[in-house]
């Protein structure tokens, strides 16, 4: 493990000059393993062990995160939905899911850190997940500690197999370590990793949703340069002013001046222009409206809320707004909820299953960690949606049984939607029974004289 630390602590060290965005797309490229120097996205630390190296972006997707509104609204609004749940126990029938109850086990996810609650856990993990592609928690006691993203690593090991050969990596532990201190091993058991997006080359280490659209990003960036511009060179197209040959620099230097003075800058938009004797302006560029920017900006914004996987409706984007209507809106919502922050739901509550030890030691398999989203403002109406379903379900139980099929038979039937789990009584009502015809269960009939 030492060669391991020590490399990670050189890696750490050293810098490197990021002048202009592909510079930074080379350097995180790089460190992701997507420029051609480490394929795997794998360092080598001793023979027959290894370690998958930690995302170096996590600073440089903050900043887009604190100074692009595009980014911040698609997080934000993941972060609103994605905490509004509660951690719950749920068993399992025959592995299909029942029911749902607490116990004081879960306190560690309810109160994480003093102060702490469910939602801000959630936010903190999810906020992880989007900016570096990973979210990592420990157990320290009755507290769960946040382990910064960039300074964990995952050490993994060769897996041999029996006849000989390697066949893949697994996960060994993990690395933590603080820039100045001294690194810190965890085994699996002791971490929660929340990794929703597998980064396609590595094996157990997440990606970024902000990595395939960073350079929208940076044309959203550009253009909001762009609208400053506009503002701070008066508001207007830009133009070109001829003055006759006969002027002399030094008077074409004092009438570039003082139009500047009078005419530049938002708070001397819309003046009129004055003109002397040889002097000629025309207009060059184009205006937004000319360059269709809304439609230019707007088609941007779009393809990064699609790589965060939310409706553009949602969030209050341009192109969404234009097809916005309730039906467009209600549709877009279950899109999201459905497609986005149900996955993540899922798989946040099997990567804390780890830190907390179900009832019954969790031996059995018949209670899981779970999420429980009943009461999720944002979901009411899928509540609305499942009570109808219910109301269905409970007819239809009410017309097998009728029927003259087993009740036990019946909800089998209807939970797992399998009509082949019915199973006939042989009794049936008197309508379909011929006239005449003694059921074999009526009651004996009374003897003559009452007894």
């Amino acid at each position: 493990m030492t060669s391991l630390w020590q490399r990670s602590r050189r890696s750490r060290s050293s810098t490197r000059d990021l002048a202009t965005i592909d510079d930074y797309m080379a350097a995180l490229q790089q460190s992701l393993g997507y420029g051609g120097f480490s394929p795997l996205g794998i360092t080598q630390s001793q023979p027959g062990q290894a370690a998958e190296k930690a995302p170096t972006d996590l600073t440089g997707y903050a900043q887009l995160f604190a100074t692009n509104p595009v980014i911040w609204a698609c997080m934000v609004a993941r972060m609103s939905v994605f905490s509004a749940p509660r951690f719950t126990w749920q068993r399992l029938n025959n592995g299909t899911p029942s029911e749902m109850f607490g116990t004081a086990e879960l306190r560690l996810l309810e109160a994480p850190w003093p102060g702490g609650t469910t939602q801000d856990l959630l936010n903190r993990v999810l906020q992880d997940a989007d900016l570096a592609g990973n979210s990592y928690w420990t157990r320290q006691g009755d507290e769960a500690v946040r382990l910064r993203p960039d300074w964990t690593q995952i050490v993994l090991e060769r897996r041999r197999h029996l006849q000989g050969g390697d066949l893949g990596w697994r996960r060994y532990g993990y690395l933590y370590q603080e820039p100045g201190c001294d690194p810190v091993f965890l085994w699996p058991e002791e971490v929660a990793h929340f990794a929703p997006t597998p980064d396609p080359l590595a094996t157990f280490r997440g990606m970024s949703w902000l990595t395939p659209v960073i350079r929208e990003v940076q044309n959203d960036n550009l253009m909001a340069r762009h609208k400053r511009q506009f503002f701070e060179n008066a508001a207007t197209p830009n133009l070109v002013v001829r003055l006759a040959r006969e002027v002399t620099p030094e008077a074409f230097a004092k009438f570039k001046a003082k139009m500047e003075a009078g005419h530049r800058g938002v708070e001397n938009a819309y003046k009129t222009l004055y003109l002397g004797g040889g002097a000629d302006v025309s207009v060059v560029g184009s205006n937004f409206e000319q360059m269709d920017f809304s439609a230019v900006q707007g088609a941007g914004e779009t393809r990064i809320a699609s790589a965060a996987g939310v409706p553009p409706i949602i969030v209050g984007l341009s192109e969404g707004l234009k097809a916005a209507t309730y039906s467009n809106y209600g549709q877009a919502r279950r899109r999201f909820a459905d497609g986005t922050i149900h996955p993540l739901w899922q798989n946040a509550a099997g990567s804390f299953a780890p830190l907390v030890t179900p009832p019954g030691g969790g031996g059995s398999g018949a209670v899981r960690l779970w999420y429980d989203a009943r009461n999720v403002p944002f979901l009411r109406e899928d509540a609305k949606d499942a009570a109808e379903i219910q109301g269905v379900q409970s007819r239809t139980i009410r017309t097998l049984v009728d029927a003259g099929y087993t009740p036990e038979s019946v909800m089998a039937a209807v939970t797992a939607s399998d009509w082949s789990l019915l199973v006939h009584t042989g009794l049936f009502s008197v309508q379909l029974q011929a006239p005449g015809t003694q059921s074999s269960t009526a009651p004996p009939e009374l003897t003559q004289g009452g007894s």
